[in-house]
């Protein structure tokens, strides 16, 4: 009996959502047309959104876990068809049903991981502040300006903590005033949002947006896009309102005011990935290439598919827990547009495009071609 309600609640949505796609949508395949997935393999989000529509979706099919939201389909769609939330629904019903694929297989590892330490790792929460040592690294109190927020990644994940460092390097240099919560936190919630895992969301948001309140956050600074965006546009859902800074979003206005001195060149040809959740979904483009811009030496050279057009790297949509194979990496293609244009680093601003492009550098072989860099690597390198 247990899920007879959740059943009938996301089929309430998938019918609203359907009505709407049979109501609006023309079927006209432009969805097809700009959807990363069709670069490795044939994909159709238009035969989706048709099934969702009529009620002919089978929720056993790994289809419907290829989604990475990264939301090219919603920016050409003609009709404002709802995709991604099609999507969400239909994982909502699998993961109510316990049906996972294989390759979808690891996301009740990760559930269970985000329940008891409130990370995807299984890392002990006492250790979330363990990058931070030796770094002058306040805990946040009252009255800062600031909660930085890393994000589960750069507390945890050895190559991403390079990129927290990094920040903290440069917010100290600039002299800002801000502070870490360190085990009082948990993660975002976002990704595990996208695999259908409501519930287990809201229970996240709910902690953290306590935690934030009851320490007297106001401002909040944060290195992951998705982050981000869950913070800014998903948590207003609980009531909660807070100001929330993309942390290229801030090296760019402490850059132009002043606060940050540059003082070495940086002679190096680079190319700027835009990543979905920064780019096409919050519309930050021009800060972060601004920002690279003040560098004396460094030359900004742009990828064919850059600002909406970017390419997704393919782990969006909780896809940074599911199994992808080496062939489907979108990352690889990335990699390649990238030295294609001259780049000898690439440089971006999310975690799980760092991730995946570090991955395909090392499968490609490419570690002596191009490098990898978050902006604050690069900024800290030369203040």
């Amino acid at each position: 009996m247990e899920t007879v309600a959740p059943f009938k609640e996301v089929m309430g949505e998938i019918k609203e959502y359907g009505g709407e796609a049979v109501k609006y949508c023309y079927q006209c395949g432009k969805c097809d047309t700009v959807c990363p997935w069709n670069k490795v393999r044939n994909f159709s989000m238009r035969k989706l959104i048709r099934e969702a529509a009529f009620g002919l979706t089978e929720i056993e099919h790994e289809e419907i876990w290829r989604c990475t939201t990264c939301g090219k389909c919603a920016q050409i769609c003609p009709r404002d068809v709802k995709q991604i939330e099609n999507m969400k629904a239909l994982r909502r019903m699998a993961s109510g049903y316990g049906v996972f694929p294989a390759a979808v297989k690891p996301v009740r590892g990760v559930s269970s991981n985000l329940t008891a330490e409130g990370n995807p790792f299984a890392e002990n929460r006492k250790n979330r502040t363990d990058w931070a040592k030796g770094l002058s690294v306040k805990t946040f109190e009252e009255g800062m300006e600031f909660l930085y927020f890393p994000g589960c990644y750069l507390c945890y994940d050895p190559r991403l903590k390079k990129v927290a460092k990094a920040t903290a390097n440069v917010l100290n240099k600039a002299g800002v005033d801000f502070g870490i919560l360190g085990e009082l936190e948990n993660c975002c919630g976002e990704s595990i949002r996208k695999t259908g895992n409501e519930e287990l969301f809201k229970k996240l948001a709910r902690e953290n947006i306590k935690t934030f309140i009851d320490n007297g956050v106001k401002k909040i600074l944060i290195n992951s896009p998705h982050c981000y965006h869950t913070f800014k546009n998903e948590y207003p859902e609980f009531g909660a309102n807070f100001e929330v800074i993309h942390i290229s979003q801030y090296l760019f206005q402490l850059v132009n005011e002043g606060r940050l001195q540059i003082s070495k060149e940086y002679m190096k040809k680079i190319t700027y990935h835009d990543p979905c959740y920064l780019g096409r979904h919050n519309g930050v483009y021009d800060e972060p290439r601004e920002a690279l811009k003040k560098i004396p030496g460094l030359e900004l050279i742009e990828m064919a598919e850059s600002r909406e057009q970017s390419l997704c790297c393919g782990m969006g949509g909780g896809r940074i827990w599911m199994e992808t194979h080496a062939a489907d990496r979108f990352s690889n293609i990335r990699l390649n547009d990238a030295i294609g244009v001259g780049a000898e680093v690439l440089v971006t601003a999310c975690p799980y495009c760092i991730t995946m492009f570090e991955d395909s550098r090392a499968v490609l072989n490419y570690d002596k071609i191009i490098q990898v860099k978050d902006i604050t690597e690069v900024l800290s390198e030369v203040i």
